[in-house]
């Protein structure tokens, strides 16, 4: 369903081992795949668990007695979600540094494409616990975004690149192979969450603020590049606010919601090709204590993203 872009294609070259390619396509695809499927499977479990309410009330009412509350936030709970959702991310500044190369230049108002139904598509899954009064409650959420700069976008240049004056004003496609966070602009956070009145027993609304990394896939090359830099990385601390809308069931959730989110991104420019997340996670913090600077110098830009999300979530342990 999901492939690797042509683009990428492009960039990996005819010296590349068929087996690097496989291993590109099957995390392309698994992004898509994950929501897809937690999706499925627990809106099945939803349609199936509305009807056994229905036969549980009607033979409760037959007796007499009282039937299943449905809904009615009330108890310590735990759900595990997945969603999906589409961004809208703010023009930012973005400056590379390089000393080495003698290149330091600043790009304003860059602007940032968020392409959420393209593969790898916009996802999300997340934990969340509330406390006996279900009122208040914490949250792992992990967000898989993007930013994508537009090549035919003519933007300022402000500096040297490579000890040159850089063009009063170029198109990032002139000047740029690549400047995305398209694997992913990931974002991992811990939130507080606190539950408002509900508005009818089934319908409650939240809201929640967090923090924590930002943890993107970046690739970026200049055209006077050789290589690139495509890996994961940590590149700073992330922010998160949000309200919302929950729906309940006996044991499941559909639930709308608004994020806004705020990354401040120091990404180093390695020109290396990484391979999975814990693994590049791991050369950089290497590279980090040996106190060795990125061959590409570093990029430094603030992501803020206004971003509007559906998901379901199944709530046990209560």
């Amino acid at each position: 369903m999901a492939r690797i872009s042509a683009r990428a294609f492009e960039l990996l070259g005819p010296g590349v081992a068929p087996r690097r390619v496989e291993k590109l396509r099957a995390v392309d695809r698994a992004g898509s795949a994950l929501a897809m499927v937690m999706l499925a499977a627990v809106v099945g479990t939803w349609m199936a668990e509305e009807k056994t309410v229905e036969r549980e009330a009607a033979a409760a009412a037959r007796k007499g007695v009282a039937g299943p509350r449905v809904g009615e936030a009330a108890g310590a709970e735990t759900m595990v979600a997945g969603y999906l959702g589409a961004p809208s991310t703010y023009a930012s500044s973005v400056r590379i540094v390089n000393p080495a190369e003698k290149t330091d230049f600043t790009m304003p108002d860059v602007e940032w494409e968020g392409k959420p139904f393209k593969s790898p598509i916009y996802y999300g899954v997340r934990v969340a616990r509330w406390g006996a009064s279900n009122r208040t409650g914490v949250m792992v959420d992990f967000t898989h975004s993007k930013t994508i700069s537009k090549p035919e976008q003519e933007v300022e240049f402000k500096g040297l690149i490579n000890g040159a004056p850089a063009p009063v004003k170029a198109k990032i496609g002139a000047m740029f192979k690549h400047l995305e966070f398209s694997h992913g602009h990931n974002m991992l956070t811990l939130n507080g969450l606190f539950r408002l009145a509900n508005l009818t027993p089934r319908l409650s609304a939240y809201v929640g603020a967090g923090a924590g990394v930002a943890l993107p896939h970046t690739e970026v090359q200049m055209r006077d590049e050789a290589k690139r830099s495509y890996e994961y990385q940590y590149t700073g601390p992330v922010a998160q606010g949000l309200v919302g809308l929950e729906f309940r069931l006996a044991e499941t959730s559909v639930f709308f919601e608004y994020k806004f989110t705020f990354a401040d991104y120091v990404a180093p420019l390695t020109r290396m090709d990484g391979t999975w997340l814990f693994m590049d996670l791991w050369r950089e913090i290497g590279m980090w204590w040996r106190g060795e600077a990125p061959a590409g110098g570093r990029l430094d830009t603030k992501l803020a993203s206004h971003q509007v999300i559906g998901g379901v979530g199944y709530r046990f342990g209560r």
